[in-house]
């Protein structure tokens, strides 16, 4: 069963935290390596047909996301475009970056809100704690995604993580 995601709304910060029943290095790498990416990131019904990753300070990773799921209506055939530019990273421990909505050819969307996010990875004696802590520009913005439906996302995105990295671990046994 999926651990529960705990979360915390404090003026223009997110915090997100889940624990995973896997090493640092193992959910660091399901974040950091695109062979992993496309296997879990997005909501459920979500594909990553377009995934270009440069895992490095001052790279980026530029994706699609697309609806693939007939049963979400007019989310149907939908494409999310979205671009990170990495400013931080020490394996397996942290990585910051600053998260945006983008377009095909990774321009930054200038109606959207950026996002500056830090992800934690810390050992646990299950696993590994993810702290994500996203800073956005404005309350505001922080209400925005909210009201896009961050929350559902996020933690569907999450237990698609945790199948993933359990799928991973059964196949290397």
């Amino acid at each position: 069963m999926a651990n529960q995601m705990i979360s915390k709304i404090e003026g223009k910060v997110i915090i997100l935290e889940r624990e995973f029943n896997a090493s640092p290095e193992l959910v660091f790498q399901a974040f950091t390596q695109a062979e992993h990416l496309k296997q879990w990131w997005g909501p459920n019904g979500w594909t990553i047909p377009v995934c270009n990753l440069d895992f490095r300070v001052g790279g980026a990773w530029h994706y699609c996301m697309k609806c693939e799921d007939k049963n979400q209506g007019d989310f149907y055939g939908m494409e999310s475009w979205g671009k990170s530019v990495y400013q931080e990273i020490v394996a397996p421990e942290k990585i910051v970056y600053v998260d945006s909505f983008s377009d095909a050819e990774g321009n930054i969307s200038k109606d959207m809100p950026s996002t500056i996010v830090t992800l934690s990875f810390i050992k646990t004696d299950r696993g590994t704690k993810v702290v994500n802590h996203a800073e956005y520009v404005t309350a505001e913005s922080v209400e925005q995604v909210l009201a896009m439906g961050m929350m559902q996302g996020i933690t569907e995105t999450w237990n698609r993580l945790d199948e993933h990295l359990e799928l991973i671990q059964k196949s290397v046994k």
